[in-house]
């Protein structure tokens, strides 16, 4: 008997088998790293949405009303607005209805009709909070379109913890846009080359 004609079928079914498995792990690959690119397109679009919609903006009117009130504080001479002295009250009420309220009337906005773009998923407290403040404001400029300046504030006081939710979140918003746009050799990069930095 020929043992050529034995091996060679024999030879040819191994080829045919690892043609099958080889193209098999081929299409495996391609739908694992497809459905992959596909999750982290629709994660990089939410985290654009969160940060073109809502934490964006509302870190720049943030950090803007800061400046400003800093900057009112300085010309004043004060490290804090309490109390508001009847000598103040003129530059008081005009950066309150120009500069203040406008920025808390877009951060309101922002607040109110992006809701759904939070990150957590209830919302947080500070920004009810912030909410509530703005609308005490809302009470107090009501006031003083009918000429009664016996409140000077809102009844509703600046939640402190407002700020750092908005810079905390849009930093992070911001780390993961790069790390979703960028990917893994990026990260190695950075790695690579802050470390040779410091």
């Amino acid at each position: 008997m020929d043992t050529t004609s034995i091996l060679l079928p024999t030879s040819l079914q191994g080829a045919a088998a690892l043609t099958v498995i080889l193209a098999f792990a081929g299409y495996l690959v391609t739908f694992l790293s497809s459905r992959m690119l596909a999750r982290r397109t629709d994660m990089l679009k939410l985290v654009n949405m969160r940060l073109n919609e809502f934490y964006g903006p509302l870190f720049v009117a943030s950090q803007a009303g800061n400046i400003a009130y800093r900057s009112l504080l300085a010309r004043q001479g004060k490290t804090q607005s309490e109390p508001i002295l009847d000598s103040e009250m003129k530059d008081w009420m005009l950066w309150v209805t120009t500069i203040f309220m406008p920025l808390n009337d877009i951060r309101e906005k922002i607040i109110i009709e992006k809701a759904y773009l939070i990150i957590e998923e209830e919302m947080p407290r500070c920004l009810l909070d912030f909410v509530t403040h703005v609308v005490g404001y809302k009470a107090v400029l009501s006031k003083w379109a009918e000429g009664d300046y016996s409140e000077r504030r809102s009844t509703i006081g600046w939640p402190p913890e407002f700020d750092t939710y908005v810079t905390h979140s849009y930093n992070a918003l911001k780390a993961e846009q790069t790390r979703l746009l960028h990917g893994s050799l990026w990260r190695v990069y950075r790695r690579v080359f802050k470390g040779k930095r410091r």
